[in-house]
């Protein structure tokens, strides 16, 4: 794994914000790194998630409805929730440049959980918290 990737720090993205040094390591051991061309279609709005990506270099356009909504860059990541439900994806994700992206694809991610039954634990706790959270948000 470059060098890049491996300084991207895991614990900061919500859905693995409690796992323990030795957890987020057999995480970041199950990502398959790639470098992707310009133009690329990362994931496409309605089709069926199984995959969650980290940006580590590059940007990459994510569009709702062929409208351009946001700019994702190094440190980014998009598809966790795909992760957890496997329901349609919200959005498109294009690469605009060269990107180079970290990927956990479904498979790796049961396996880690089957391995590793604390993770679910504490994946099931960050999904709690986020949930309470934007839960506050839309009633105060």
């Amino acid at each position: 794994m470059a060098r890049h990737a491996q300084n991207l720090d895991l614990k900061s993205i919500w859905l693995f914000s409690g796992c323990s040094a030795s957890e987020i390591r057999k995480i970041r051991g199950s990502l398959d790194e790639l470098t992707v061309a310009p133009g690329k279609v990362l994931c496409e709005e309605g089709d069926i998630g199984r995959e969650f990506f980290v940006i580590v270099s590059g940007t990459a356009s994510v569009r709702r409805k062929g409208r351009k909504v946001a700019t994702l860059g190094p440190g980014d990541y998009f598809g966790e929730l795909a992760l957890l439900d496997r329901k349609p994806r919200s959005a498109t994700v294009i690469s605009e440049g060269d990107l180079q992206i970290l990927v956990l694809g479904q498979r790796q991610f049961n396996a880690i959980l089957e391995s590793m039954p604390s993770i679910a634990r504490k994946l099931l706790s960050a999904t709690a918290t986020r949930l309470r959270e934007a839960d506050a948000k839309a009633f105060h």
